[in-house]
């Protein structure tokens, strides 16, 4: 039983030192997807496909969990959703984490993926589009992700369920230079008086989405594949991220896909 138990510890730290295979399968993307973990980035979990697809490059995304709580499964569905669509998702905090992150550790993610695709020893090595990145983050992690939002490599900012919660704040919003969207609860989400507040203070020029879904505060991420907000954040990262044409029609014109279904949209500059 000893021994048993000395070749699964042995065997459990080289899938940690190599990159195992991610660890949970699925998304209803084209590429099936699931996490790992990596000693050059022990407070993250990555979401990936399993099999990385051949003449693809994956832009990045760190996401910046609710309560900036340092579980990095906490928000599954969606990230696996999001990873197989072809995006490289890493999230704050290792799987069933605890504790507290910080805004810091979303550009750790980003820092990360930026060197692993330039290191020859890397799976990911010359696998990652540098030059996409998208900064997310649910509730608390929204404001990580304001704490970041001046990084100039960022390509799009996104707010889930959330908003500034002081004035003290605002200065945050100076810093956004990407295109910025947010997808809130509606009425009835705490974050909504806060988002809309922001709303109305994003700087002259930058091109801003919202949307409203009545759902509350906690979304639709604990649906399969993250539900409704799974679907539309996936069309948000394949605009911004990869120029899908198809994608975009769900946010711009009259007739955007969006805009006669039950969400409620807000457009500025778009």
């Amino acid at each position: 039983m000893r021994l048993r138990g000395a070749i699964l510890s042995v065997l459990v730290l080289a899938a940690l030192i190599t990159g195992a295979a991610p660890a949970v399968a699925g998304g209803s993307g084209p590429y099936p997807a699931g996490y790992e973990t990596t000693y050059r980035l022990p407070d993250h979990t990555i979401y990936r496909p399993n099999t990385l697809p051949a003449g693809v490059r994956l832009p990045i995304v760190a996401w910046g969990n609710g309560a900036c709580r340092a579980d990095g499964t906490w928000f599954e569905n969606v990230l696996t959703e999001w990873a197989s669509h072809g995006f490289l998702v890493i999230a704050n905090g290792r799987p069933g984490g605890w504790g507290s992150t910080s805004s810091d550790m979303l550009v750790e993610a980003i820092d990360w993926a930026v060197a692993e695709n330039s290191r020859v020893r890397s799976r990911y090595y010359g696998r990652i589009d540098t030059t996409r990145i998208a900064v997310m983050g649910q509730s608390c992690g929204g404001i990580e992700t304001y704490e970041v939002a001046d990084d100039p490599r960022i390509t799009t900012t996104v707010l889930w369920n959330s908003g500034l919660l002081r004035d003290s704040q605002n200065h945050l919003l100076q810093g956004l230079h990407a295109p910025i969207a947010y997808f809130i609860g509606g009425p009835e989400d705490i974050a909504h008086g806060n988002a809309m507040d922001d709303w109305r203070r994003l700087p002259a020029g930058l091109p801003a989405f919202m949307g409203n879904l009545d759902v509350g505060h906690y979304g639709t991420f604990a649906e399969p594949n993250g539900g409704e907000f799974g679907r539309v954040g996936g069309h948000w990262l394949k605009w911004q991220l990869k120029g899908e044409a198809a994608s975009r029609a769900q946010f711009v014109g009259p007739d955007c896909g969006l805009c006669s279904t039950e969400w409620d949209v807000l457009r500025k500059n778009m």
